[in-house]
C-alpha cells in the first residue's frame, strides 16, 4: 500500500498540532481540515477479508488468518488492546459476542500473541456487569487475557464541539485507547444507529473512549452525582456527532477492524433493534475499508453515513469500494437490506 501504517500516521498527527482549532480541540488533526500533506483520498488498494459460515468464532478466526502476515508485522511488540462494544450491559444482541472475542484471541494465540487486554467503558452501567452478563470472564480466563474497565484507568482531556453553542466541551477519554504505542483491535458489531445511520469499527472506539464515574447507571438508580462523559461526545445533534467522530478518528481509529455480522441488528439500533441472520465477518487493517465494506453488506447507501464520508474525503483510509480488494466471496452474494432507524430522515440533516 501507498499509505503509511496506522501507527505512523497516528504518531505523526499527534505531534503535528496545527492551527488554533487544533490547539483547542487537542486532536491529531485530519489532513484536509488543517492543510497538511496527504489530503487527497487514497489511490492505493486496501485489503478486506470477508468470511461467511455457521460458526461465529471460526468466521472471525479465518478472516484474521487471511491477513496473518500483515497483522503480525503491524503488532510487532506493541501492547494489544481488544475493544468490544458494550453500549448496554444486558442486551446481548447489541454487544460484542463472547464467541467473537474467542475467535480473535485464538488467532492471536496462533501467531504467538498471548499478552492481550480486553478493555471497555460500557455506556449504561458498570463495565464488569457487561463482562459477566455476556460471558467474557471465562473466555478471558481461557486465554489468560486481562479484563480492564476503562473507567478505572488513566484518562486524557480532549475537547469536542456541541452544535447548540459550537463551543469546545471538555471530555475525559481513555489514555489506553489514545496511546499510539498500543495496537487497538475494534471488535465491533454490525448495527444500525439512531444518530449516524450505522455503527461499526470506528464508532466503537471513539464513543467507547469517553469514560464515566464509578457507580454511574443510565436511567436507573446509581451513585449520586456520578457523571458520564459519553453524551458530551455526541455533540448535541446529528451534525456535531458526525463531525466529532471525524475529528477524533486520527487519534482513535483502530489498528485492526473486526466487524462481526454473524447476527446483525437492524431497525432502532444501537440497542433496540431486531436481529438479522447474516453470518458474515469483515476484517481489515484499513478500518475505513472495513466499515465501507460492512455498509455495503448491510445494503446501506454509503452517501448517507456522514462521518465515514468525512474520513474518506480526508484520506484516512480507503472509501472507494472499487479500490478495496475483497479476500473471500463477493459482497453481492451476501448483501442484505438492513432496515434503518425510524428517525433516519432526521439523521440526514448533516448532508
Amino acid at each position: 500500500m501507498i499509505r503509511k501504517s496506522a501507527a505512523s500516521r497516528r504518531t505523526f498527527l499527534k505531534n503535528s498540532v496545527i492551527g488554533g482549532m487544533a490547539a483547542v480541540a487537542a486532536l491529531r488533526a485530519p489532513h484536509s481540515v488543517f492543510s497538511v500533506p496527504g489530503a487527497e483520498p487514497l489511490h492505493s488498494t486496501s485489503r478486506v477479508s470477508l468470511t461467511t459460515g455457521d460458526d461465529r468464532a471460526d468466521n472471525i478466526f479465518r478472516g484474521l488468518k487471511n491477513l496473518e502476515t500483515e497483522i503480525k508485522t503491524a503488532i510487532g511488540k506493541r501492547r494489544i488492546i481488544i475493544k468490544p462494544n458494550n453500549v448496554h450491559t444486558a442486551v446481548p444482541l447489541c454487544a460484542t459476542n463472547a464467541a467473537g472475542l474467542e475467535g480473535i484471541l485464538e488467532f492471536l494465540k496462533s501467531i504467538g500473541k498471548t499478552d492481550v487486554t480486553i478493555a471497555e467503558s460500557a455506556a449504561s452501567a458498570p463495565t464488569f456487569e457487561g463482562y459477566e452478563n455476556y460471558g467474557y470472564i471465562p473466555v478471558a480466563e481461557k486465554y489468560a487475557a486481562k479484563l480492564v474497565d476503562l473507567d478505572q484507568e488513566k484518562t486524557e482531556l480532549v475537547y469536542l464541539v456541541d452544535e447548540n453553542d459550537f463551543h469546545p466541551h471538555k471530555i475525559r477519554m481513555s489514555s489506553l485507547l489514545l496511546d499510539p504505542d498500543n495496537f487497538v483491535i475494534s471488535a465491533a458489531v454490525m448495527k444500525t444507529h439512531d444518530r449516524v445511520v450505522t455503527t461499526l469499527s470506528l464508532k466503537n472506539i471513539v464513543f467507547g473512549a469517553p469514560i464515566k464515574d464509578e457507580g454511574f447507571r443510565w436511567g436507573r438508580d446509581g451513585k449520586p452525582g456520578a457523571k458520564n462523559d459519553k453524551p458530551i461526545a455526541h455533540g448535541g445533534g446529528f451534525k456535531a456527532v458526525n463531525f466529532n467522530l471525524f475529528s477524533m478518528a486520527p487519534r482513535l481509529a483502530p489498528d485492526l477492524a473486526v466487524i462481526d455480522g454473524f447476527q446483525g441488528m437492524e431497525g432502532n439500533g444501537p440497542v433496540g433493534g431486531t436481529p438479522v441472520d447474516h453470518k458474515v465477518a469483515v476484517v481489515s487493517m484499513d478500518w475505513l475499508a472495513a466499515d465501507r465494506t460492512a455498509v455495503e453488506l448491510m445494503g446501506i447507501d454509503f452517501a448517507k453515513v456522514g462521518y465515514l464520508n468525512y474520513c474518506a474525503q480526508a484520506g484516512m483510509g480507503q472509501g472507494d469500494l472499487e479500490k478495496i480488494e475483497i479476500i473471500g466471496p463477493a459482497i453481492a452474494d451476501h448483501k442484505k437490506s438492513y432496515k434503518l432507524h425510524d428517525n433516519v430522515e432526521k439523521q440526514l440533516v448533516w448532508m
